[in-house]
């Protein structure tokens, strides 16, 4: 039977060498299918071994027929042999896998790195997998985890980082986790060990402005202060490849649509309105002030207006204004 597909349970059985016979990883985040393929790659032979028992092809370099041709190769003076087909979505043929993954050689440990996708469940090619195999799908985090994963990242590397320096690192960076993890590395490498990673040094070492981001943005407008909204959007407006208007209205309406939320929360307390709005407890009272500044109806109008604007940034009904002047006329209209 195969083990668990959590990425966790894989590199598990993997540090105590217990190995199968083939592995499908597979889903749009590709950092999970890297971590597992990776630590095959580095880990289960030694640099001897890795000489005669080590391949790694890519999928559109070769066909099904020709990797099933290596995985049935036995290893020389090695317990296994480790065969890595990276990019395996490429492959036009890979359900001609089917009868090798039904029998496949003991001694073949066979990785399939399928990318930005899964192999269709119902295929039997998948299921035989399951079988004699692992299967692990890497789906995408949603955009309100990954400020969490972020602060279990960096604990789990002998750092700390504070709940607002996350959310920044998260916003600039976005989603994929690969390139999170290099930014974070660049700090790892020029910080003491034990070191807290703030807005600071995310200034000073990746050039985010902790003064000048959405974050800060929605801070403001719940606020209601003009004179700090205004000039964010000065900024923005005058740095328009790093801050478009297509990317602060999905984080605005976000931001909004928690606040009308918390209207309806029936209970108020602290960590029952982190729970649902998915926010770290130290944000919860960002939500509470933006409140009280904007009633349920002025939630629904700020809501109506990102959405006619998002509409305007992509070109329909305007004919003319730039997305520095629709930021402006946004954030003029949200505050008053």
């Amino acid at each position: 039977m195969a083990r668990d597909s959590g990425f966790e349970n894989i590199l598990s059985d993997l540090k105590n060498k217990i190995y199968y016979p083939v592995y499908l990883l597979s889903g749009d985040e590709p950092y999970f299918i890297d971590l597992v393929s990776d630590f095959i790659e580095e880990n289960i032979l030694n640099a001897q071994e890795k000489e005669f028992n080590q391949t790694i092809v890519y999928g559109k370099d070769v066909d099904a027929v020709t990797v099933m041709s290596y995985a049935k190769r036995y290893p020389m003076m090695s317990n296994y042999q480790v065969l890595i087909v990276k990019e395996a979505q490429d492959l036009v043929d890979l359900d001609a896998f089917l009868p090798y993954v039904q029998n496949p050689v003991s001694s073949t440990i066979l990785v399939l790195c399928y990318k930005y996708g899964k192999l269709d469940k119902r295929k039997s090619l998948y299921k035989t997998i399951e079988k004699t195999g692992v299967v692990m799908e890497s789906a995408l985090l949603y955009d309100n985890k990954i400020p969490d994963w972020i602060n279990n990242y960096v604990k789990e590397r002998g750092f700390s980082v504070s709940p607002k320096a996350a959310v920044l690192l998260a916003e600039f960076v976005g989603n994929e986790l690969s390139k999170i993890v290099n930014e974070l590395t660049k700090l790892f490498i020029n910080l003491p060990s034990g070191s807290e990673i703030t807005e600071d040094v995310i200034e000073r070492n990746i050039g985010i402005s902790k003064d000048f981001n959405v974050f800060e943005l929605q801070k403001a407008l719940g606020r209601k202060d003009v004179y700090k909204s205004n000039m964010i959007i000065q900024y923005f407006a005058s740095n328009l490849k790093e801050n478009p208007l297509v990317k602060v209205i999905p984080n605005l309406y976000s931001y909004f649509t928690k606040v009308l939320i918390y209207h309806y929360l029936p209970d108020k307390s602290r960590n029952n309105a982190a729970s649902a709005l998915s926010v770290n407890p130290f944000f919860v009272q960002d939500y509470q002030i933006a409140a009280k500044n904007y009633p349920v109806h002025r939630v629904v109008a700020v809501i109506s207006y990102l959405r006619e604007y998002d509409l305007k940034a992509k070109g329909l009904d305007n004919a003319s204004a730039t997305d520095g002047e629709l930021m402006k006329e946004l954030v003029f209209k949200i505050l008053h």
